[in-house]
């Protein structure tokens, strides 16, 4: 379903980037462990996590403690601070790469795992500083936040999923 709520992106951007690598029912069993852990998505909280904050993040049993990707979270909330204050909203700053529409795939197409937007999506996010945000995160991304529709059109969401 399209989501154009910053925090909500915020929050998609953090648990793609916790996922990569693992499954996503793995990071959706933890995801009020990311919830509490992360200041509730809150990207300006968690822009101030201290080194002591972050390193008891790593004896966190509820969420992925890993290292990389707990200071990439940190790393990302201080980039997506600075892309609000650009654009306005990150929101603003995301759908523009699919022109404020959700793209839809041709009937019958393979669901890819990475497509030109996403790779210019990632290349950019990449530019400013984000870390976990390569391609085929970042096509998860688009999926997850509705910025793709590829629900087959037999799925029950494939027409809820198009506004």
């Amino acid at each position: 379903m399209p989501v154009r709520r910053d925090r909500k992106l915020f929050e998609f951007l953090i648990l793609e980037g916790a996922q990569a690598g693992l499954s996503w029912d793995t990071i959706l069993a933890k995801r009020e462990n990311y919830r509490k852990a992360f200041a509730g998505f809150d990207p300006s909280k968690v822009s101030r996590f201290s080194k002591a904050k972050r390193n008891a993040l790593m004896k966190e049993a509820g969420i992925v403690r890993n290292r990389l990707k707990i200071e990439s979270a940190v790393t990302n909330a201080k980039a997506f601070l600075q892309v609000q204050k650009e654009f306005g909203s990150f929101s603003a700053y995301a759908w523009r790469f699919v022109n404020g529409t959700p793209i839809r795939l041709k009937r019958g197409a393979r669901v890819p795992a990475r497509t030109g937007i996403s790779d210019a999506l990632s290349r950019d996010l990449k530019r400013r500083g984000f870390r976990f945000v390569g391609s085929t995160i970042m096509y998860s991304f688009m999926q997850a936040t509705g910025m793709v529709n590829d629900h087959s059109r037999e799925c029950f969401r494939s027409t809820k999923a198009r506004s």
